[in-house]
């Protein structure tokens, strides 16, 4: 208890000298102080909250083909149960994507961990189909309430108030949360009991466990938990427009990578491999996350502004890569498909977070990372339908090939709009060689 008093006060004496950086609360104001994390913790368990986006967004990735084997879906239903996750999360995202602002980072994120606990239930307990679309609701809804406010959290607990470090972790988290989804996933639906349930009794679990600690976690000054809550569509305030619209397109071009790996990306793996199983097809899929926890952990040292243009290049060249590996039957294509997309991936999304960090005050940051995260999610569920549609008339060729080329034109357009605020040092202004006057 004594070090997180020290560690209120020291914040609040910051947040004096700097209204920029937001103090924290560690209890209510009455006679009764409620128990909090200190900053370091709150920072960490923030992070989780951010991978359990992530794992909770892939989790059934692995058993969608058991789903249609066992209970004999067709083509279409199985891309209905995936469609109605990112139309959910983009329904939330747009009434509640400010909530956090109103209400509180850790009552929004306690809100969107309960219905990913039932979510992840659901499809426990799932016996039917109808139980898999009430499911990837609930992961919808618990996605979009605790995506923003999750990273915004990051920035505000983040001891060094410096956005690079919370943008790096918070892309790491991410990474680790999608490789796990993958891969623990995969391995308990080869090997263990229970394929189709005991991966969501553990993502149930786990989830449980980040709800206890995330009730201990303060309160953020920033965040205004005292004003209640009116619904309001996301806006932008005219001197964030700029920063806003740079960042947007280079998440947009981040999340379409989700598409191309998750779906078709899987089909061509499961074509070249050719093996029936998960762990296998699971791993391959992860080299995606954990390429792009690594390029996060280990490119600190770039600007923003080139961070986010070698995002572009390296997202361009891989889904090329990957059209390629389509084509050409290469497994050794395919994984430096694979590679190159997660780095790329790892740096337009880290990019993207700390132009938004830095542009953003921290009483309207968790809205308008819900706005950016609506736009990768809105890209998600706009190509995911179209491509599986291509792929069913035309063929995997064709639908490859489309959002190859989809994804290099969005590249190409991050690229050049990073290099032209190159004159306005916006970028490079948000990069961790910045001069801060408040520590």
């Amino acid at each position: 208890m004594a070090a997180r008093s020290s560690d209120t006060r020291e914040t609040a004496m910051n947040h004096a000298a700097c209204p920029n950086v937001p103090a924290l609360r560690g209890g209510s104001t009455g006679r009764h102080t409620r128990v909090a994390l200190g900053r370091r913790a709150s920072f960490w368990v923030s992070a989780g909250v951010v991978a359990h986006t992530l794992w909770t967004s892939a989790a059934p990735a692995m058993t969608y083909r058991l789903y249609a084997s066992e209970w004999h879906l067709t083509p279409t239903t199985t891309a209905e149960i995936f469609a109605i996750y990112p139309v959910v999360v983009v329904s939330v995202l747009i009434l509640f994507g400010g909530l956090s602002d109103q209400i509180g980072r850790r009552a929004t994120m306690l809100l969107g961990l309960g219905a990913s606990f039932l979510g992840a239930l659901t499809l426990a307990l799932a016996h039917a189909v109808p139980w898999l679309f009430v499911a990837r609701a609930f992961m919808g809804v618990g996605v979009g309430l605790s995506a923003g406010p999750s990273t915004a959290a990051m920035v505000e607990f983040n001891e060094d108030n410096a956005p690079r470090r919370a943008s790096v972790i918070a892309t790491a988290a991410q990474a680790a949360g999608f490789a796990a989804a993958l891969i623990i996933g995969g391995a308990l639906t080869q090997y263990a009991p229970w394929p189709l349930h005991l991966v969501f009794w553990l993502l149930a679990l786990l989830i449980a466990a980040l709800f206890i600690v995330t009730w201990f976690l303060p309160q953020p000054a920033g965040s205004r938990a005292a004003g209640g809550w009116t619904p309001r569509l996301p806006s932008l305030p005219r001197s964030e427009r700029k920063a806003f619209m740079v960042a947007a397109l280079a998440m947009t071009t981040a999340y379409t990578h989700g598409v191309m790996i998750l779906s078709l990306g899987g089909q061509i793996a499961h074509d070249l491999v050719q093996s029936p199983n998960t762990l296998v097809n699971g791993s391959i899929l992860a080299v995606f996350a954990i390429t792009s926890g690594v390029v996060s952990l280990f490119t600190q040292s770039l600007s923003t502004r080139t961070a986010m243009m070698a995002g572009a290049a390296a997202s361009g060249a891989g889904t090329a890569l990957l059209a390629a590996a389509s084509a050409f039957h290469a497994m050794t294509l395919f994984l430096s498909a694979t590679a190159m997309t997660g780095a790329g991936y790892s740096l337009l999304f880290l990019s993207a977070l700390e132009v938004i960090n830095g542009a953003t005050s921290a009483e309207r940051r968790g809205g308008t990372l819900s706005a950016l995260y609506l736009l990768g999610y809105l890209a998600v569920g706009l190509l995911a339908p179209i491509l599986g549609r291509v792929a069913t008339v035309h063929g995997l060729g064709m639908a490859v090939d489309l959002g190859a080329g989809v994804i290099v034109a969005m590249s190409a357009a991050t690229l050049a709009l990073a290099h032209a605020k190159r004159p306005q040092r916006k970028l490079d202004e948000i990069g961790p060689k910045a001069k801060r006057k408040c520590k």
